[in-house]
């Protein structure tokens, strides 16, 4: 497939591609020269969305770039909304129900209207307006009525596509523009869509702030009450169980029960030292030192003995009071006085004269004074302990409860001060929202420049590039075959020439080949035969019978087998044409010869030899739905073909096209070559494939093709210049 032949066609439909453009403008043209003029009316609507001079006190960062985009499309979401546009067609209705001057032609429906139906319908549509409510397509009535909206061009889709809503670049205003065909109308629809959308939007906005505030004040109160009913609660505890710090109670407590813990430690170490120090003192005295002892020291001992119970009896207060140290001094006095005793009672002669152990008893009174006194601090210690350890028992419920409303109450704190936030916040902001205003009033629309002569060229544009893709989808799904190339590649058997095209309706062959070289087309013919004539004569290579036929009928045959016999008359050579084609004798038509084809091979004409004066002879046949080989017997022709080469140079028959089978097969037996014509413009169908392997398989028969009435080519021969 060429690109070529693609401008071939272009070439072939010059005419088309200049008529059609010219009768699409010519029809664009009377369509659009009524169209009305068209007029457009615009304002400006500011948000305050990223104007600095309309932030409130919320606003000390700024939104982000995200946040402030996603803020404009749902602004211009919902100016484009139902709820916002059917105000805006309330109010057209209205308006040409009710004005002496409407912005459009009445419809054909609004027309059928009486005046009850009228004031009917300004009356309902004033309601929806106020109520701001949409009309029900489920009732008869209101069906009606946005029937007749929709008759205007008043519903929402057609108001929709004439408006131009969009944010000016990245500033803080919305555009609203709008185009129709009455000016007035423009500034009333731009006007009123500006202050249904400011008001639906104030009004949503103020109804959102109101229910945010009530709910949140409610819930703050709630909250509120919560922590009061939590706090109230812990306060009735501490009182009833008379906690005033459980921190600080168990933290003295801890301190106590550590201090009695070392004191403890210490008594028992002193206990354990001075048992064992008496017992070591003990075991050097005899049993009989003892006794002579202790009889000696029985007044002194009670007096030790009364000064040591009042001396645990302190050493008990002074661990019960922790350490106080007013028990601390008494103690300390009554150790004075001990001591005393006790060196009173060294000065008794208390040892036996055999034995000098007086300091050792001394000693023994002090250690187990000292040890009675540290076994009594054991015991009070123990039960401070205890006590202390009871009380901390005691504490750690209370602490557990205390610790419990504590982490409630800083939860509910903590929830209410969050709520209480947001109810301050949204309070604030309900005070300082920021109000879209209209900037100013839109004016009655100017004309917009016409476009109805673009809209004519564009048509023209249109149709012609629709033309020429019209023109290429037929080349591109075109399978035929146009040029011997093309015709070669898909039937791998060479093409020996092809003829041109002749425009002319009738041609005269003498004319053909006596032209003066004034005809291109004729000039360019007569060259292209010499040349097939040429080939032909090179492949017969001194065979004379040459069997012409096609694929399929009307291919050309005749005209290539007629043609072929004047040019091989030209070079002196004695041509017989015989017409083999008996279903359609195009030759036998033509010629009108009165020697036929089917009287020579039965006899009737034994006698048959080429005329003296023509270099042409011509056999016809009687026509009908017979074959060859019904004529006579297979070897009876071949001897007639053997006399006809013997009496000519060359033998060109016409057969029928490969399509009547056997009819056209019948000729080939007695041939020397066979050359198929196929005709430009048409395609190889599938059928066909199996006609052309016929060929092929004729043990060299098949010397090729011959390619007729071919458009035209790059490489023709040209005309000679004249001199």
């Amino acid at each position: 497939m060429e690109l070529s032949n693609y401008f071939k066609i272009l070439s072939r439909h010059k005419f088309t591609l200049i008529i059609i453009p010219l009768l699409a403008i010519v029809i664009t043209y009377f369509l659009v020269r009524n169209q009305p003029d068209s007029y457009t009316s615009d304002t400006q609507i500011a948000t305050g969305i990223v104007d600095q001079t309309q932030q409130n006190l919320n606003t000390a960062n700024g939104p982000t770039e995200n946040q402030i985009t996603q803020d404009f499309d749902n602004l211009l979401e919902m100016i484009r909304s139902k709820k916002v546009v059917e105000q805006v067609s309330y109010q057209l209705m209205i308006h040409d129900l009710t004005s002496p001057r409407p912005f459009s032609k009445p419809s054909k429906l609004l027309l059928q209207l009486n005046t009850a139906a009228r004031l009917h319908a300004v009356a309902v549509y004033t309601d929806f307006y106020n109520k701001r409510q949409e009309l029900s397509l489920f009732n008869d009535d209101q069906r009606g009525l946005a029937e007749l909206i929709g008759s205007m061009k008043y519903d929402n889709e057609s108001l929709l596509k004439n408006f131009n809503i969009y944010r000016a670049q990245t500033s803080d205003f919305i555009d609203v523009e709008y185009t129709a065909n009455n000016p007035e109308m423009t500034a009333f629809v731009v006007n009123s869509l500006a202050h249904e959308f400011i008001t639906y939007y104030t009004t949503i906005v103020r109804e959102n702030q109101v229910k945010a505030i009530t709910f949140l004040g409610a819930l703050v109160q709630s909250k509120r009450d919560t922590l009061d009913a939590i706090i109230n609660q812990l306060k009735n505890y501490k009182i009833q169980n008379q906690i005033l710090n459980i921190p600080e109670e168990s933290r003295a407590v801890y301190t106590q029960i550590a201090d009695f813990e070392t004191h403890l430690e210490q008594a028992q170490r002193d206990a354990a030292s001075s048992l064992a120090t008496i017992k070591s003192i003990d075991d050097k005295f005899k049993p009989g030192d003892r006794q002579y002892m202790e009889s000696l020291l029985v007044p002194v001992n009670q007096d030790i003995a009364n000064l040591t119970d009042q001396l645990k009896a302190v050493n008990q207060k002074y661990v019960e009071s922790n350490f106080d140290e007013a028990y601390g001094r008494e103690k300390d006095s009554l150790n004075k006085v001990l001591e005393a005793k006790i060196g009173q009672s060294s000065d008794i002669p208390i040892v036996n004269p055999i034995a000098t152990q007086q300091n050792l008893i001394q000693q023994r009174l002090t250690l187990q004074i000292q040890y009675e006194i540290a076994k009594s601090s054991i015991g009070s210690i123990q039960n401070e302990l205890t006590r202390l350890n009871a009380k901390l028992n005691g504490i750690v419920p209370h602490e557990a409860v205390v610790q419990k409303d504590e982490s409630a109450i800083d939860i509910a704190q903590k929830e209410y001060l969050d709520i209480l936030n947001k109810y301050n916040q949204t309070s604030l902001d309900a005070n300082y929202t920021v109000q879209l205003r209209q900037m100013d009033t839109a004016q009655p629309g100017a004309m917009q420049p016409t476009k109805k002569m673009l809209l004519v060229i564009l048509s023209g544009i249109i149709m012609f590039i629709v033309c020429l893709l019209v023109f290429f989808y037929l080349w591109f799904i075109d399978d035929t075959v146009k040029t011997p190339a093309e015709l070669a590649n898909k039937t791998g058997v060479p093409v020996l020439g092809y003829l041109n095209l002749l425009t002319s309706s009738t041609i005269d062959l003498r004319k053909v080949w006596s032209d003066d070289h004034t005809n291109p087309e004729t000039y360019q013919f007569r060259n292209l035969l010499q040349s097939i004539r040429f080939e032909v004569d090179t492949e017969l290579a001194g065979n004379k019978v040459l069997v012409i036929n096609s694929l399929s009928a009307g291919e050309g045959k005749t005209f290539v087998a007629t043609n072929l016999a004047y040019a091989y008359s030209l070079v002196n050579k004695r041509v017989l044409l015989i017409d083999g084609n008996f279903s359609n004798p195009g030759i036998s038509d033509s010629v009108r010869s009165r020697i036929y084809v089917e009287d020579y091979i039965n006899g009737t004409v034994p006698n048959f030899s080429p005329h003296n004066t023509a270099k042409i002879t011509v056999l016809s046949n009687k026509g009908g739905d017979g074959s060859l080989l019904e004529v006579n017997a297979e070897s009876v022709i071949k001897e007639k073909f053997d006399r006809l080469r013997d009496a000519f140079d060359i033998i060109i028959i016409e057969a029928s096209a490969l399509s009547t089978l056997n009819k056209s097969k019948e000729w080939n037996k007695f041939s020397d070559k066979i050359l198929a014509v196929f005709e430009a413009g048409k395609g190889i169908k599938e059928h066909q494939k199996k006609h052309i392997e016929y060929l092929k398989a004729l043990d060299g028969k098949f010397m090729g093709w011959v390619l007729n009435v071919v458009y035209k080519m790059n490489n023709v021969t040209e005309v000679p210049a004249e001199d």
